[in-house]
């Protein structure tokens, strides 16, 4: 029955353009905001520029979805007032915009707001908590951390487009018993010479031999146990030693950050919590959620299909959920957020329905706006990683072989090029923020260097090079031409542009900002990231269609104008998931 395919339009924010269609179409019973949320947009470009289903109104209007969807476009044609005209296509009423009046408002749109175009302003200055990325102290910053980096990064930016107050944290992986592991294993074989010379190289290796030797000589996890009760207690030798681990690792993976192009507004970490847990274990056991399980303090979730939230072991010793608990209260209380995002991976799922539905339980109607936000895992060819085997791939290294890759390619390509290390590391490190973000999120990656360092096809620099393809077409217009592009197309113009590869382009331009809705409202970058290479591929097949340069003389206007929105759209699109725009390649 649904045989037209629909990309679906957001529900929950308001587009301009799709409100006003909304309130033109008119079917009894049905309100402007229900019809608003069953449009949708076509996957074919040639159906239409938005599409209404009529499959649910055949039980209401005892008439088939065909019938029904002829009758709505043929009222909306005579009613209209030219808004749009509509065609019934097998129980889908499909919309399309007068071409003329769309090129014009959309390229003029684009012009006017440059950069801006797509700041769809529906913050309104709300907070919304980001906690993303999380690294572990004194442990390599691996391929594995990519994924939460990136995904985050890109959100972080997106929110901030759309008016919100984002703010990101760094929620640090800095407590636990593996810290009494690292502490021990080097007050038995640490050289502080190697330390400083090598970091948290050193102190991976460390940790890896710390449990080869364990699986021997089972005693040394009673040492591990016996150095972290002496951090947790502020005993001074461990506490200025994993102080120490702690200042190394942040100024590594620093140097990763800004490789990537990501920011945090905090590193409160677990240890930032620690003196925060009991009111909220007092709150808990005044309201008869917390009971005793085996002398363990639990919340009881039976009821709800999920086993019990432990919150406190019998030795005494808090968890994970303990100090999650505490930093959402704390977030709540000190930025008062509109949505708290945890972009963690799915193999955590069960303890954050746990963790959530526990804060819902001590009646916090804010339980509703917190959100975990999953992704896949990352695993090698050869298999999952672990850093207690030392099996990881370092994300600094693949990085690098990334960046050198892509200054071999532009080498060869293109040997004039000025500042090619520049742009060699904008084009590596793109190709590899664009490998974690170009398919859905929830889908698992195998990492292989193939994939990572492919530099065609549907990558970020295809996009890259598009983009700076555009760029060079703006620099070679004449002035006379540049000076002009903020006024309208004429009829006579817009001739330049009547063709099918214009209409897609167009269009495509027309539908960023409902592309930023709609990452937001699925937390989905990869939504941007193949609006992208839709831009660079329609932009692409108009440019060998076309001359633009070289065009007619009436033409060569709205063509440029064409080549500055993908220009403009593709340099943002590109910025807000973290890449970088060369203007030549």
């Amino acid at each position: 029955m649904d045989n037209q395919k629909t990309a679906h339009a957001p529900m929950e924010f308001v587009i301009e353009k799709k409100r006003e269609l909304a309130g033109a179409i008119k079917i009894e019973g049905i309100d402007a905001n229900g019809i608003y949320q069953l449009l949708a947009v076509p996957q074919d470009n040639a159906m239409g520029d938005y599409c209404l289903p009529c499959f649910k109104f055949a039980g209401q209007f005892k008439k088939s979805p065909m019938e029904i969807a002829k009758e709505i476009a043929e009222s909306f044609n005579k009613n209209n007032g030219g808004l749009a005209c509509a065609e019934a296509v097998s129980g889908y009423v499909n919309f399309k915009y007068d071409k003329f009046s769309l090129a014009n408002e959309t390229l003029n749109k684009v012009f006017k707001e440059g950069g801006d175009f797509g700041s769809i302003g529906i913050g309104g200055g709300r907070t919304v908590i980001i906690d993303y990325s999380s690294i572990n102290i004194a442990k390599p910053f691996h391929i594995g951390h990519l994924s939460t980096t990136v995904i985050g990064g890109a959100l972080y930016r997106i929110y901030k487009k759309a008016g919100f107050n984002a703010f990101g944290i760094n929620h640090l992986g800095d407590w636990g018993t593996q810290f009494g592991k690292l502490i021990s294993a080097f007050k038995m074989w640490g050289d502080r010479v190697a330390l400083e010379k090598r970091g948290v190289d050193y102190l991976t290796e460390l940790y890896v031999k710390f449990h080869a030797e364990a699986k021997i000589n089972p005693s040394l996890n009673d040492d591990a146990r016996k150095y972290f009760k002496q951090l947790e207690d502020g005993e001074a030798y461990a506490t200025n030693l994993f102080n120490e681990f702690k200042e190394i690792t942040l100024e590594k993976v620093k140097e990763i950050y800004t490789k990537l192009d990501i920011s945090f507004d905090s590193y409160n970490g677990e240890a930032f919590y620690n003196d925060k847990m009991q009111p909220v274990l007092n709150e808990l056991e005044e309201k008869g959620l917390l009971k005793l399980s085996e002398g363990a303090k639990v919340v009881d979730l039976d009821a709800f299909g999920m086993p019990p939230c432990l919150l406190v072991k019998e030795d005494g010793a808090t968890l994970y959920a303990t100090r999650d608990l505490s930093a959402v209260f704390y977030r709540k209380n000190s930025y008062n957020f509109y949505k708290c995002l945890y972009v963690v991976a799915y193999q955590q799922n069960l303890h954050f329905k746990q963790f959530f539905k526990v804060v819902e339980l001590m009646g916090k109607d804010w339980a509703k706006d917190l959100v975990h936000v999953p992704f896949g895992m990352v695993s090698l060819e050869s298999g999952a990683m672990s850093t207690r085997e030392g099996n990881v791939v370092k994300l600094t290294d693949v990085l690098e072989q990334s960046v050198s890759k892509a200054y071999e390619i532009i080498k060869e390509k293109n040997a004039g090029l000025k500042d090619k290390e520049r742009v060699a590391k904008e084009v590596g490190v793109g190709a590899v923020v664009f490998f974690a973000l170009s398919n859905n999120r929830i889908k698992d990656i195998v990492f292989s260097y193939d994939k990572v360092l492919n530099f065609d096809g549907e990558t970020a620099p295809y996009v890259q090079y598009t983009n700076a393809r555009a760029s060079s077409v703006l620099r070679k217009l004449p002035k006379a031409v540049l000076d002009n592009l903020s006024a309208p197309i004429t009829k006579g113009e817009f001739e330049g542009i009547n063709n099918k590869e214009s209409d897609l382009l167009i269009s495509l331009i027309d539908r960023f900002p409902s592309v930023i809705n709609e990452v937001l409202e699925k937390y989905e970058p990869s939504i941007l990231t193949r609006h992208l290479i839709d831009i660079a591929k329609a932009f692409n097949k108009f440019y060998y269609e076309h001359r633009i340069i070289n065009a007619e003389e009436a033409f060569i206007k709205p063509r440029a104008k064409m080549a500055y929105a993908v220009n403009t759209v593709l340099t943002e699109g590109l910025r807000l998931i973290g890449i970088a725009s060369p203007k030549e390649m």
